[in-house]
C-alpha cells in the first residue's frame, strides 16, 4: 500500500482511471491530500493499493484507513455502536471509495487488456488478508459498480455482503429543449416548476452556468464561501473541505468543473460547484449567501438540467438524499456497496440486517418508479 495518491505518478494512476469517475482521478484525490482534507487527524489516511509488474501498472484501488465513519454517506454508525457494546473494536477499518463523495463508479481500477474479474478478486482478497493479519475490523467498498458488487457477493461463501442505497438521477429522454423536459411532467408538477422558476425573475436574480475555462480565477473564492455558508447553516453540516482545496481545483481541475452562479444586482448570492466528465454531470457543492425562495431548486436542478439538454449531457447525478429531487424529474436509482467484517458474530448480524434492508429498498424503488411525476414513456 502506498503512502497516498499524491505520492504516486499522476500519469500511471490516471491511465487506470481512464473513462471512469472523475472523482477517481489523481487531480481530485491528490488535491484532497495536499489540502489536508484527508490525512492525519481527519479519520482518513490514504493508503492506495497498487498491483504492478515492473514499470507496468496492472490494477489499483483507492483505500483509506478510517478512524471514524465521517464523510462516507453509507452509514454504519449502528454497526460501530453494536460492535462497541459487544466489546469488538470497530476502528480502524478499511474503506475503498472517494472521501466525502457519494457518487457511484469503479472502485477497482484495471488496466486495459487485463482480466477485470481477476483483479477485483485479487485486490479485495488482499484487503481482507490485511484485516486478518493487521487488525482492521473490515473492508467497506462504497458506491461501487453493480458488476463489482456481483463479483464480490456471487456465492454464499463470499467474504462480502451487499448493501443497496437510493439516489435520484436525471436521465435525458431525448429532450429537444428545456420546454420539452417540462412537457414530460404531469400538469400539476409542471405548473409548480414554472412558478418556482418565475420566482427568480420576481426577485431580480439572474442565473448562469459556466464550464471549464469560462470559470474565472476570481470565482473560486465565492464558490468556497458559498460551500462554507451551507455547511454552517445546518446543525448536521460538516466542513470536510477548506479554502486550499478550492485553490487546487482552480489549478488542477478547472477543466472538469461546471458551476451555476446566481447573482442579484451583480453580486453572487448562491453557487453550485458541479463536475462533468463525458456525458455525465455530477452535482457536488451548493451554497447560498442569502435566503431566497426557491433559489436552491433553480441553482441546483433547473439550470443544470437546462445546461445538460443544451450540451448533450445524458445524465445528471445531483448527489445524495433529497426526495424533492424526485418531484423535479430525477428518477430513483439504486447505489451499491459491499462490506466485509472480520469478526464472524458481527458479520452474521450485519448480514441479517442487510438482507432485510435490501428487500425493503427494492420495494421502495419499485414504488417510486410507479409513482413518478413524469409521464410514462
Amino acid at each position: 500500500m502506498a503512502a497516498g495518491i499524491a505520492s504516486l505518478p499522476r500519469e500511471h494512476w490516471n491511465s487506470l482511471v481512464a473513462d471512469e469517475s472523475p472523482f477517481l482521478e489523481w487531480e481530485w484525490l491528490a488535491s484532497l491530500e495536499d489540502a489536508k482534507c484527508v490525512g492525519p487527524g481527519t479519520g482518513w489516511l490514504s493508503r492506495p493499493l497498487v498491483a504492478r509488474e515492473g514499470d507496468r501498472w496492472l490494477a489499483a484501488c483507492p483505500v483509506y484507513v478510517k478512524g471514524n465513519s465521517e464523510g462516507e454517506f453509507v452509514f454504519d454508525w449502528a454497526w460501530a455502536d453494536a460492535a462497541e457494546r459487544a466489546g469488538i473494536p470497530y476502528y480502524p477499518k478499511l474503506l475503498v471509495g472517494v472521501p466525502f463523495t457519494p457518487v457511484g463508479g469503479a472502485r477497482f481500477l484495471v488496466a486495459p487488456g487485463e482480466d477485470r474479474g481477476r483483479w477485483v478478486r485479487e485486490l479485495s482478497a488482499a484487503l481482507v488478508g490485511k484485516c486478518r493479519v493487521e487488525g482492521p475490523s473490515g473492508v467497506h467498498v462504497n458506491f461501487c459498480r453493480h458488476d463489482e458488487m456481483e463479483q464480490l457477493t456471487r456465492d454464499a461463501s463470499s467474504d462480502f455482503v451487499a448493501r443497496i442505497g437510493l439516489q435520484y438521477h436525471w436521465q435525458d429522454r431525448s429532450y429537444a429543449s428545456f420546454e420539452d423536459y417540462l412537457a414530460s411532467f404531469r400538469s400539476k408538477r409542471r405548473n409548480q416548476i414554472r412558478r418556482e422558476m418565475r420566482e427568480m425573475e420576481l426577485q431580480g436574480i439572474a442565473i448562469e452556468v459556466l464550464a471549464g475555462d469560462e470559470i474565472g480565477d476570481e470565482l473560486f473564492e465565492p464558490l468556497y464561501r458559498c460551500y462554507l455558508a451551507t455547511v454552517r447553516a445546518h446543525s448536521f453540516g460538516r466542513q470536510y473541505l477548506n479554502r486550499r482545496f478550492f485553490e487546487l481545483l482552480r489549478e488542477r481541475y478547472r477543466h472538469r468543473l461546471c458551476v451555476t452562479l446566481a447573482r442579484h444586482a451583480g453580486e453572487i448570492v448562491a453557487a453550485a460547484t458541479n463536475v462533468r466528465k463525458g456525458s455525465t454531470l455530477f452535482g457536488r457543492y451548493w451554497g447560498a449567501l442569502r435566503e431566497s425562495r426557491h433559489l436552491h431548486f433553480n441553482v441546483c436542478y433547473y439550470a443544470p438540467v437546462a445546461h445538460c439538454i443544451a450540451h448533450g449531457i445524458r445524465r445528471f447525478e445531483p448527489g445524495a438524499g433529497g426526495d424533492y429531487k424526485y418531484l423535479r424529474g430525477f428518477e430513483a436509482a439504486p447505489t451499491w456497496s459491499v462490506h466485509h467484517l472480520a469478526n464472524p458474530r458481527l458479520f452474521s448480524a450485519v448480514e441479517r440486517f442487510l438482507r432485510a434492508e435490501r428487500q425493503r429498498a427494492a420495494e421502495v424503488l419499485d414504488e417510486l418508479r410507479v409513482q413518478s411525476p413524469l409521464k410514462p414513456l
